[in-house]
């Protein structure tokens, strides 16, 4: 069974919630969201990302860093531009990119289900990046941006959002990049009833996006009831934000790859190279995937189209035959050397909102010798590796659209 647990969420005044919200942390980089908070004191990512408010030279990882997170958040609370709901409260947060909404369920997931993998996992965390996290809800004492889970739909549940979503939104707002967001509160205590008791026929959750949040979150309840000699699992450390999607309403687009050089070889060569495992054509135009096993690749201003041989489509491992694993192994690592992509400095991955533009973007600027454009990994192959209890290799998915943060904030307190 799964649990979603209502809170007292600190929302933004319904004015100020378009001012208030803010990128998710890890998808900026700090001269980024210096750029994008600047004019604008309100931004979340004064709190999620606190260095723009310090030197530029400052360790990322520097105590002041948390410290100044924590008095942006207070200060956000205390000039009453984030107020807390009256009653324990249930939300259904929406998105609406282009043509595409989704429609998830806020609420507070639990840290002993994330333990004990009810809620499962696809991808392994950095020590560095999960520390970092780790560290700024110790500070804070918050939840400042959710978790993005799913799990495998139930028409009931369905039928509740969308009468919900009947209602008046208590935010609607359309932020700089053409993504609309709304935002309804639950706080009836029949429909907060009726969510739970579905939701506890939930087999289980899955972190589709927030693997380090989520793994920061655990790490800070389990040590708050571990040092509470009456802790009771009813505090509010014991649960931690997150959206919850059903799975068939998410869009995943492709997550592409570009590498520094060829190892040496000529273009010609390396051409031979791809052959030797791929059916290799050369194309008039920009070549976009459009089923699992092909590729777009961008060589010397020229796309190409690369086929997979059935032989390694058909690998019953749900790892194995995933794409990004097929060139990664056949390609990647033989014939251009790319060991562990999470060291190597010679490769890097653009997320498919880029578009196809931004990979020849970085080899005609001779940044990259070589581009990959591949076709997205299915929201049904990552429940089956997390099924599976298997990991994902890196860089796998790329989710749009994005959480915001400051939507709505959850205390430990």
């Amino acid at each position: 069974m799964a649990t979603i647990h209502p809170f007292k969420g600190f929302r933004p005044l319904t004015e100020l919630a378009a001012r208030v919200a803010a990128r998710p942390y890890d998808v900026l980089n700090s001269e980024e969201a210096r750029a994008e908070a600047a004019g604008n004191p309100l931004s979340f990512l004064h709190v999620g990302k606190p260095e723009i408010d310090l030197p530029p030279e400052t360790n990322l990882y520097d105590e002041q860093v948390y410290q100044k997170g924590k008095q942006n958040l207070d200060r956000l609370v205390r000039d009453g531009i984030l107020k807390a709901d009256l009653q324990p409260s249930l939300y259904v947060y929406a998105q609406t990119m282009g043509e595409h909404t989704q429609y998830g369920i806020m609420g507070c997931a639990s840290v002993q289900e994330y333990l004990n993998d009810t809620i499962r996992k696809h991808e392994l965390t950095r020590k560095d990046k999960e520390d970092d996290r780790t560290k700024h809800v110790e500070v804070t004492q918050a939840h400042t941006g959710p978790i993005f889970l799913t799990y495998r739909a139930r028409p009931s549940i369905d039928a509740l959002v969308t009468a919900i979503c009947n209602t008046r939104a208590a935010f609607d707002f359309t932020t700089n990049d053409g993504i609309r967001h709304q935002l309804w509160v639950i706080a009836a205590q029949e429909t907060i009833g009726k969510l739970t008791t579905e939701f506890a026929q939930v087999a289980n959750l899955y972190v589709a996006d927030g693997h380090h949040r989520s793994a920061a979150a655990a790490r800070v309840g389990k040590a708050m009831a571990d040092k509470n000699p009456h802790h009771r699992g009813d505090e509010e450390y014991n649960f931690f934000l997150a959206v919850l999607f059903p799975h068939n309403q998410l869009r995943i687009m492709d997550y592409n790859r570009v590498v520094k050089d060829l190892k040496g070889m000529t273009a010609e060569q390396f051409l031979a190279a791809v052959a030797t495992t791929f059916t290799v054509r050369k194309a008039r135009g920009q070549v976009r995937p459009s089923r699992k096993g092909e590729y777009g690749m961008y060589l010397k201003g020229e796309w190409y189209a690369l086929q997979t041989p059935a032989s390694l489509t058909a690998n019953a491992d749900p790892v194995e035959r995933l794409d990004v694993s097929i060139l990664q192994r056949h390609l990647l690592s033989p014939v251009l050397g790319i060991g562990d992509v999470r060291t190597d400095k010679r490769i890097d991955f653009v997320g498919g909102i880029r578009g196809l533009e931004e990979l020849e973007r970085r080899v005609n600027s001779g940044e990259m010798a070589v581009a990959f454009a591949l076709y997205p990994t299915s929201i049904e192959e990552l429940l089956a590796i997390a099924d599976a209890g298997k990991i994902m290799p890196p860089k796998s998915t790329w989710f749009e659209p994005k959480l915001r943060d400051g939507v709505v904030v959850h205390f430990l307190r």
